[in-house]
Formats: structure tokens, C-alpha cells, sequence
């Protein structure tokens, strides 16, 4: 048998096999992104307020954090190739139903339905990428997804833009379509994972529904606490007190079940839970902050959705080069917690700064901020699930990495639904105290003045950029602070998570992929089960002593489970 480079087995396995993933994470970043900088006008043509803003966005969000843990626990049981498929065309047809919507309620339930392939997409992408390459190695090809990145996260909105003002929003929606077609044909041909044993398949569906039930009953408190109802009500104390209900009976579901959905015993190990915790607010970070960047550039600079995509680069581009280098790094020296640490303290700076700017800051200090955020999030994304995975239990490794996903979607959800309540409720108390500086400047409009009266009270967004200059001027002030506003719940949040990071164990990279693990453990288990036999063997020559520890060593050798 012909031994080879590590780099030529890579080159002809692990790169063909990237192509589909790389495909597929484009489609789903694509699908997301093109629509970012139109929703403003999107929820503004679909008569819809600053709630139905918020929830465009969590619906996705809601459903993508309650699949992610499903998709982790089917790739554990099921073909993980067919189930990647599943979640694209999912993703996909209902990224081009939202497209027909007629109504903020029908958007939301297609963006919803979007969400549940978007979970699938987020999990399966990283439990496949440790079947086939090791984390020691992983940074190398990061450099591939973070080109995607690039491409789909700058391209998408900059596109998105263009389309808006040329053809109308709803074609955003449809753009994704023949990029899915290729990504699913690419994925079966280029796709060959190792087959797995097969196993006794058993969903928890009761856990999948307390999860929702939880998630969903907070999350809708939330959102319409203090506007709809009072902070201290009949209402509260029901939605609270379901969700509460709900989690408890979850937990004992989860603890009794023989497979369940998201296993407990995960966090009796100090990374997986230290990591949940600082990706929490990585969501948060990622979600929140780029969500209502979009609609500060339009509705506190009076930007056209077009100028809004080019006016969050300087966000995208920390991301991309923060993820590259830090990457590579990681891949050539082996150390990624000094790069955590950076990047937890770059989402304190960026967070706390963003929550200063207002709608005349200089946009090279908003670039500034944007970017040190986009570093910290590009720092921290991809390497909290990498640690998780470097440490993880192969048979568990599609509901760890999952698990840590979960969480940062559940981060993100969270995360826009509160800035998303806390930036209307300001706005709505800023419309109140400026109602005299906005009756003068409509006074002063003449007969203009009534059509833009009636837009202002209607309790829709408006399209800032199509205000008269006196009355834009008073509206984007406002839309600033309570942006800004917004922004300075992330702060905390990003100060737990560094805290998180500062205790997370250093443990050294394996260079082993999931697969390889498996077997090694496989073969220490023999090892250790038949101890008699071996020392038999041993004995009398048969083999050498050394080789029989050799599973063992290979794994210490990897950098398996040591503290550094």
C-alpha cells in the first residue's frame, strides 16, 4: 500500500467534497443577504410597523435556532448528505414564496418556513466539515468559505440593492434559485461522506415541541411587551410563565429520553458549556447589529437600499479578514484562544461604540466601529464550534456542534427581538417628545404637508429617503438614538462572553477528522477489552509491546483531550 503527502488525499478528497458545501452555504448566506438592505422598503410597501419589522427577521431566526438542534440530532441517525439536500430545498422554495407575499403576516410564515431549512444548512454544514477534515486543519480551508462570505455577504445586499430600485423587491426572493439547482446537483456528485453504521432511529417529539413552545412564548413576550400589553400583566405572566413551564418540563423530558434532542450530559463538559455561553453572544453580535445597521443607514442617513449595501462593508470586510487570517493562523501554529480573547474584546469595543453614534456621526468613525465589531464576530463565529468539536464525543458530534449553533441562533433571536422592542419603544417615546418640531416642519410644507402627516401617524416605517429635508432631518435624529439605544444591549452581553472565552480550557488541536476518531477509539476499545490477550500476544512476540498502545498514542499524538 503506496503512502502519500497529507496534502494530496486533501486535494483529491477533501476539496471536491467542500464544493458542495460551499455551494450550499452561498445559497443560503445569498438568499439571506440580498433581501437585508430592502426590507425597510419591503415592510414599508406591505403597510407594516416596526414590530412586523422585528419579526421578519425572528421568524427566520426563531425557527432556525429550534431546527439547528433537530438537523444536529438527525445528522447523528440519518444519511447526512440526503438530510443537507432536504435543508436547501427547503431553505430555498420558501425563500421564493416569500416572494408572492401580499402581507407582513404571510412574509413572516414564509420566512418562518425559510428558517427550518436555514437550521439544517447552519448544522450540517459543520458536523460534515469534521467528518472530513480535522480541526488542526480547518483553518487552512476556512479561507474558502470566508471567500463565500465575502462574495455572498457584500455581493448579496450591494445586489439586493440594485434589484430593489431597478426591478422591485420581490425579485430578491427568486435570485437564489438557480445557484440552489447547481448546489444540489454539485452536492451529489462531489459529495461522498463515509458510511456509517446504522442505528436504532428514535426522534424525540416531545422535545421538539417544548423546545418551541419555549422559545416561541418568550421570544413573542418579548416583542410585543409594552406595546401591545403592559410589562406587568395578565399577559406577561402567562407568556412568562408558559415559557418557564415549558423549559423546566423540556429539561425533564431531555433527561429521561434514551435519544434526546439536545443531551444534558453535553454540559458536564466545561468547553461545550463555556462555548455556549460566549456564542450566545456572538448571535447576538452577528444577528442584532447587522439587522438594524441595514435600517440605520436607511432610516437614520436617509440611504437608498443600494447605498446601504455599499455603506456596510467596512463590517463584512473585518468579518472576511479576521476570519481568513485568524484562520490560517490557527492551522499553521495550533493556538486559538489568545484569537478568541481579541475577538471578545473587538465585540465589547464594537458593540459599545455603535451604541454612540447618532445620524450625523462621521462615517469614517461608523466604518471604524463596524469593522471592529465585524472583527470580533469573525474571531469568534467559526471557533467557538471548532474548540466544541475538537473535544467533542464522535458519537455526539452532530448535536455538540449543533448545540453550540443553537445557541448563537437562539443568541441572535433573542437578540433582535429585544433591540428590536427596546429601539420601538424609544422611537415611538421620541416621535411623542418632538411632536411639536415635527408639527412645524409640517406646517411649513404647505399642502405637502398633510400627505406627510398621514405617513408619519400611520404607525408604518417610512421611506426616509422620499422625506422633504425639514422633516427627514427630525426623523432620522430619531431613528438614530433609538438605533444607538438599541446597540447598548449587546454590550453586556459581549462582556459575559468574554468572560466565557477567558475560562474556556486551552486544549490542543487534534489533527484527526471525526471519521479517524472513531476509528482510533474503536481500536483503543479493543485494546483495552481484551487485555489478557494482548499481553498474551505481547509476550510471546507476536507483536510488539509498543504496538499494542499505539491506538492510544496515535490519539495522545493527535492532541487529543490534553490540557496545554
Amino acid at each position: 500500500m503506496t503512502t502519500s503527502s497529507p496534502e494530496a488525499p486533501a486535494q483529491r478528497r477533501v476539496l471536491p467534497a467542500l464544493i458542495g458545501l460551499l455551494l450550499g452555504t452561498f445559497v443560503s448566506m445569498l438568499a439571506s443577504t440580498v433581501v437585508s438592505t430592502s426590507l425597510p422598503v419591503i415592510v414599508h410597501d406591505l403597510s407594516g410597523d416596526q414590530n412586523a419589522y422585528t419579526w421578519v427577521i425572528t421568524a427566520t431566526l426563531l425557527t432556525t435556532a429550534i431546527s439547528t438542534p433537530i438537523w444536529g440530532k438527525l445528522a447523528d441517525l440519518f444519511n447526512r448528505k440526503v438530510l443537507i439536500q432536504i435543508a436547501i430545498a427547503i431553505f430555498v422554495l420558501a425563500t421564493a414564496a416569500a416572494g408572492f407575499s401580499q402581507n407582513t403576516d404571510m412574509l413572516i410564515g414564509f420566512r418562518a418556513v425559510q428558517g427550518l431549512g436555514a437550521g439544517g444548512l447552519a448544522a450540517l454544514s459543520q458536523v460534515i466539515m469534521a467528518d472530513i477534515i480535522s480541526p488542526r486543519e480547518r483553518g487552512r480551508y476556512m479561507g474558502l468559505f470566508g471567500a463565500v462570505m465575502a462574495v455572498a455577504t457584500v455581493g448579496g445586499p450591494l445586489l439586493g440593492g440594485v434589484i430593489t430600485d431597478a426591478f422591485g423587491w420581490r425579485w430578491n426572493f427568486f435570485v437564489a434559485l438557480p445557484f440552489a439547482v447547481a448546489a444540489l446537483l454539485i452536492q451529489q456528485r462531489t459529495l461522498h461522506l463515509p458510511a456509517r453504521p446504522t442505528r436504532k432511529v428514535k426522534i424525540d417529539y416531545l422535545g421538539i415541541v417544548l423546545l418551541s413552545a419555549a422559545v416561541s412564548l418568550l421570544l413573542v413576550w418579548v416583542t410585543n411587551a409594552g406595546s401591545t400589553f403592559e410589562w406587568a400583566s395578565t399577559e406577561t405572566f402567562l407568556m412568562v410563565g408558559g415559557a418557564v413551564l415549558a423549559a423546566i418540563l423540556f429539561v425533564v423530558v431531555e433527561l429521561r429520553s434514551s435519544e434526546p434532542l439536545v443531551p444534558l450530559t453535553l454540559f458536564r463538559d466545561a468547553t461545550f458549556t463555556l462555548a455556549t455561553i460566549a456564542s450566545i453572544a456572538t448571535g447576538l453580535a452577528m444577528f442584532g447589529t447587522s439587522v438594524f445597521l441595514s435600517q440605520y443607514m436607511q432610516m437614520a442617513r436617509g440611504a437608498t437600499p443600494t447605498e446601504a449595501g455599499v455603506m456596510t462593508i467596512p463590517m463584512i470586510g473585518g468579518l472576511l479578514v479576521s476570519s481568513i487570517v485568524v484562520g490560517a493562523l490557527i492551522s499553521r501554529f495550533g493556538h486559538w484562544k489568545p484569537f478568541l480573547i481579541t475577538g471578545g474584546v473587538l465585540l465589547i469595543a464594537g458593540t459599545f461604540l455603535l451604541s454612540t453614534i447618532h445620524y450625523d456621526t462621521n462615517f469614517a468613525l461608523v466604518s471604524l466601529y463596524m469593522a471592529l465589531l465585524g472583527a470580533g464576530v469573525g474571531m469568534t463565529m467559526q471557533n467557538l464550534v471548532l474548540v466544541v468539536q475538537n473535544t467533542a464525543n464522535p458519537s455526539q458530534m452532530g448535536a455538540a456542534s449543533s448545540g453550540v449553533t443553537f445557541f448563537r441562533s437562539l443568541g441572535g433571536t433573542i437578540g433582535v427581538s429585544v433591540m428590536g422592542a427596546a429601539l420601538a419603544s424609544m422611537a415611538t417615546s421620541l416621535f411623542t417628545d418632538r411632536a411639536a418640531d415635527l408639527q412645524a416642519a409640517i406646517m411649513g410644507l404647505g399642502e405637502k404637508g398633510a400627505a406627510v402627516a398621514q405617513t408619519l401617524q400611520s404607525g408604518a416605517i417610512p421611506q426616509v429617503s422620499t422625506l422633504p429635508e425639514s422633516v427627514r432631518v427630525i426623523v432620522e435624529d430619531i431613528y438614530a438614538q433609538s438605533i444607538a439605544h438599541s446597540f447598548l444591549i449587546a454590550v453586556p452581553v459581549a462582556i459575559v462572553s468574554l468572560i466565557a472565552i477567558v475560562f474556556l480550557p486551552n486544549r490542543p488541536l487534534t489533527r484527526m477528522t471525526t471519521t479517524e476518531r472513531v476509528a482510533a477509539s474503536e481500536a483503543d476499545l479493543a485494546t483495552v477489552s481484551v487485555p489478557e490477550a494482548m499481553a498474551t500476544l505481547s509476550a510471546t512476540g507476536t507483536i510488539p509491546t509498543q504496538d499494542a498502545a499505539s491506538p492510544r498514542r496515535a490519539r495522545r499524538d493527535a492532541g487529543m483531550g490534553e490540557d496545554v
